[in-house]
């Protein structure tokens, strides 16, 4: 019978849980960016069309390479031009990274350029993929759903809160100009807190949890801003990070930027390793209750050290990963290994991961101390 009322218990929190959950989504989907009205796309609409026809006449190949123009017939599906037919246009620049060509059936986003009810102009943007994107994400929520009931629940809601506190807080943070590494520490609180009180709900765990991941993070940030100035990288090397520059925001420090995300990256695998350290002293405990907070301790680092591995593996794979073609250039041109790592934009990968594995590593004797003295002054 206590169990039964456990269980009930245990439910209708979590129940409570969820709700304020989509309470907050709801909340930061409807919170204002300030950017809603960018410059660029005012008088403009963007929508998808379906490609009726194309004309590559004016399309210049070059081996891979293709430059001109391709012009295509498109149906216009949604918006004010509802139904009606345009030419569009498709500028290629001559890059495979940025290029697309458009075959007779393919749906495309398209920016319509309009005034006074006409259309002025129609811009190839790129294939339109919203709806696989959608249908994808809507199996791995069912799938979740399925297998995990209300924690698969909990872990939607806590990757969408993610994912919205990036685009509506971090990032216009960045933009306006506050402080990177500051921000991002704060963003990476409210991530930690949300994920693990999903997991967990507020207790002792969730406290023991969460401190102990705030502790790792706290070293790869400090760690983070003390080795960009030693290893002399600059914010520049990051993708895109010019092209900022060049847009009006040549007032933001990329240095600073890069040191924030360094400890950003790295917080998901801090945070995963806390977790399974405290959940591993509490087990502990439940079938040792005598145990002491030595031997607690010890147990939570033993666990810590089976993970790290895994973890530092999975941050390495995760940086290297979006590297290969260059790895793979490399190799193909005989770069000396002393070049290879002297470059500023290795050098910062290897700055990414040695850090968050500093970070990971911290995590390890943080959280099985706390956790044990926490859950032994809980027990007395």
């Amino acid at each position: 019978m206590n169990a039964l009322k456990r269980y009930i218990t245990r439910e209708k929190r979590a129940i409570k849980e969820i709700l304020a959950g989509l309470l907050l989504v709801f909340v930061l989907a409807m919170w204002p960016t300030g950017y809603e009205d960018a410059v660029i796309y005012q008088g403009a609409e963007q929508v998808p069309a379906t490609v009726l026809e194309t004309d590559e006449s004016a399309v210049i190949s070059t081996g891979l390479i293709k430059s001109g123009e391709q012009y295509c017939k498109v149906l216009i599906e949604k918006g004010i031009f509802k139904g009606q037919t345009a030419d569009g246009i498709n500028l290629m620049s001559g890059s495979l990274e940025s290029d697309k060509i458009f075959s007779e059936g393919d749906r495309a986003l398209v920016t319509i350029n309009h005034k006074d009810g006409e259309i002025l102009s129609v811009n190839m943007v790129d294939h339109y993929r919203v709806g696989k994107e959608a249908a994808l994400s809507l199996i791995f929520v069912a799938l979740l759903v399925l297998f995990a009931g209300l924690s698969g629940i909990r872990a939607v809601i806590s990757f969408a809160v993610m994912v919205l506190s990036v685009w509506k807080i971090m990032i216009p943070c960045f933009l306006k100009g506050y402080d990177p590494v500051w921000t991002g520490l704060m963003l990476v609180l409210l991530f930690t807190v949300v994920i693990i009180i999903f997991v967990y709900g507020v207790n002792a765990k969730s406290a023991s949890a969460i401190l102990g991941s705030m502790l790792g993070v706290l070293t790869a940030a400090v760690l983070g801003v003390v080795l960009t100035d030693v290893f002399m990288i600059h914010g520049a090397v990051m993708e895109s990070s010019e092209s900022l520059l060049y847009s009006g925001y040549a007032h933001l420090d990329l240095t600073r930027i890069f040191m924030a995300g360094i400890f950003i990256g790295a917080s998901g695998a801090m945070i995963d390793l806390a977790v399974d350290i405290t959940s591993g002293v509490y087990e502990v405990f439940e079938k040792r209750p005598d145990i002491s907070v030595k031997e607690l301790t010890g147990s939570g680092l033993a666990i810590g050290r089976a993970a790290m591995g895994t973890m530092t593996a999975t941050l390495l794979l995760a940086y290297s990963g979006g590297y290969l073609s260059l790895l793979m250039v490399f190799m193909a041109q005989g770069t000396p290994l002393i070049n290879i790592l002297n470059y500023k934009y290795v050098s910062a990968e290897i700055l990414h991961t040695l850090v968050g594995c500093f970070g990971l590593v911290a995590v390890a004797p943080f959280t099985a101390f706390i956790s044990a003295a926490v859950i032994k002054k809980k027990a007395k």
